[in-house]
């Protein structure tokens, strides 16, 4: 229909909209008639929603990448992570020091398999 107005609620600005909104739901929660989530609601609504946003494989990457940035601008974050790091890589699965296998000791792979260290 070309030429139709906008009518009632619609018409009104977004402002005004809100504010009778909010009018209406003060009004169910004081008549009572209001509906309160149960946490079991909730949690099910929080999970349905989280499901439809992970489908989102370029918005997930995003929010990543953002996040990624972020630590990584805390220099004395990134320098925890970096000693931590290397104290756990301090001995390998079979119990040889790693840092002994990194500089051609004994420990290393190419001692073990009778290779010539480089």
């Amino acid at each position: 229909m070309a030429g139709t107005k906008q009518r009632g609620f619609a018409s009104m600005d977004e402002e005004k909209q809100r504010e009778i909104a909010s009018l209406g739901g003060r009004a169910a929660h004081q008549k009572g008639t209001a509906h309160e989530f149960t946490s079991e609601e909730a949690r099910a609504a929080g999970h349905k929603g989280g499901e439809t946003v992970s489908r989102d494989r370029e918005h997930m990457a995003r929010i990543g990448r953002k996040g990624g940035q972020a630590v990584s601008r805390n220099r004395e974050h990134m320098a925890q992570i970096g000693r931590k790091g290397g104290e756990s890589s301090g001995s390998n699965r079979d119990g040889h020091d790693a840092r002994a296998s990194r500089s051609g000791q004994a420990g290393s792979r190419d001692a073990r398999e009778g290779t010539p260290s480089r």
